[in-house]
């Protein structure tokens, strides 16, 4: 299946100074953005207060929701329990949920929260309650950046011993790039950043280097293949071949993500919504971005030549 003519010869190279000057603007439009107004941490990340809560009769998650919320207590994330009639409740503590010395009282968080759900569902007992401190969301936080970036290089090292170190190289480079802009737009529409989110971002990274692996491999075949063809024109003719699978698989991602927010409910909306994002970055790097950085290495026939006559590889070919 194809959108696009397999040998079409659209010049994208030719439009390398102007993209890759895109791409180092948004870079640095999101590291300002990261700096100044910083990511909006969710509980996971920042501490709070957990309950759980009971019902006699099922109960539907956006009825605990409203009910908080009129009570003071807008941005709770109510999770169901392994069923329909158990909620998990997580939440910044309120004012009314403190003591005369600004420290969380557990007596007082069941005191509200149980005011507040029995306003609309009589029928509620709380199991629990408990605090999570800010110094564990610190811990997640730093664990989450020391994965994102063994993920990184894990894959810079892979891609260098598969094909070269110029891809290796302009791999990880894209990568840091698809991470930085879609944290930027995360930071700059104030999405809360909890563990779905982070979660999301790791996806990202593993979905825009699949991108690139495809054209960096059609990118050795035709380098191959050709006898006299430059870089430049090589490094077109891959992007061109492999466009529509590149547009194809995004597009069908893209409705994959979409339905996922439309009907999966609130809880993965963080999740679906940076998945979207990091589609498209990821795919407008793999177009725009890996190749000309790859030209720029000075990538060329003779690095990805096979080293020694015997190779498989080279024998397979007419």
């Amino acid at each position: 299946m194809e959108i696009f003519n397999h040998n079409a010869n659209v010049n994208f190279l030719g439009m390398r100074r102007i993209s890759v000057g895109i791409a180092v603007l948004l870079m640095l439009a999101s590291l300002a953005l990261i700096f100044t107004k910083g990511l909006n941490y969710g509980l996971d990340f920042t501490g709070g207060v957990s309950v759980e809560a009971a019902y006699q009769q099922p109960v539907d998650i956006g009825q605990v929701r409203q009910a908080l919320a009129e009570h003071g207590m807008e941005n709770a994330v109510v999770q169901s329990l392994g069923g329909t009639r158990e909620v998990s409740i997580r939440m910044q503590p309120t004012a009314e949920m403190k003591d005369e010395k600004g420290l969380v009282n557990l007596d007082r968080v069941a005191d509200v929260v149980t005011k507040a759900l029995k306003a609309a569902r009589p029928d509620v007992t709380l199991k629990s309650r408990s605090s999570v401190s800010s110094q564990v969301g610190e811990e997640l936080r730093s664990d989450g950046t020391i994965a994102a970036l063994f993920v990184i290089i894990g894959i810079g090292l892979y891609l260098g011993i598969r094909f070269e170190w110029r891809f290796a190289a302009a791999a990880i480079v894209t990568e840091f790039h698809d991470v930085l802009v879609t944290l930027g737009v995360i930071a700059l529409v104030r999405r809360e950043f909890d563990l779905t989110v982070l979660a999301s971002v790791l996806a990202v990274i593993g979905y825009s280097i699949n991108d690139k692996v495809v054209v960096f491999d059609r990118i050795r075949e035709l380098f191959r293949l050709a006898r006299k063809a430059e870089p430049e024109e090589i490094l077109n003719r891959s992007i061109n071949n492999t466009l529509s699978r590149t547009i194809i698989t995004s597009l069908f991602t893209g409705i994959t993500m979409a339905a996922l927010y439309f009907i999966g409910g609130p809880v993965v909306h963080g999740f679906a919504i940076t998945m979207l994002i990091g589609i498209v970055v990821g795919t407008l790097s793999s177009i725009f971005i890996a190749s000309p950085l790859l030209l720029w290495f000075g990538v060329s026939k003779q690095d990805l030549m096979p080293k020694t006559k015997n190779d498989p590889e080279l024998a397979r070919r007419p």
